[in-house]
């Protein structure tokens, strides 16, 4: 019986341990001015994971980039500084960054592209 309840005890741990910490969801609302919790939907709203392998979203897309980790990646679309304006500005209007992405424009609002941005950038 003691084993059983270390082992749930482990595994809860290990769930919990894959979330982004409240410090680092503030921080990444403070440098987008988004809310990572309503990126979370805006992702779902608007099908990214469709095309993208997202932190914290169930896909195994294999049509754009991985999504992953993007607080601690350097570039952005291969050569842009990755930094919250920049990551933004991408989100919203892809083709105005590289004008033969596969990327489509989405139609997103400059909220709704700080709301992801947010979203991703809880994940380091």
């Amino acid at each position: 019986m003691n084993a059983a309840r270390f082992l749930i005890a482990v595994l809860l741990i290990a769930l919990t341990a894959c979330e982004p910490s409240g410090a680092t969801k503030l921080w990444a609302s403070e440098a987008t001015g988004g809310s990572p919790e309503r990126g979370k939907d805006a992702i779902g709203k608007h099908g990214c994971a469709a095309c993208h392998t997202i932190d914290g979203i169930s896909s195994e897309a294999m049509v754009g980039p991985p999504l992953t980790r993007m607080a601690a990646r350097s570039y952005l679309a291969g050569n842009m500084q990755n930094n919250a304006s920049n990551l933004v500005h991408f989100i919203q209007h892809p083709r105005a960054v590289h004008n033969d992405t596969a990327m489509p424009e989405m139609g997103l609002t400059e909220e709704e592209a700080r709301d992801i941005a947010a979203y991703l950038y809880t994940y380091k």
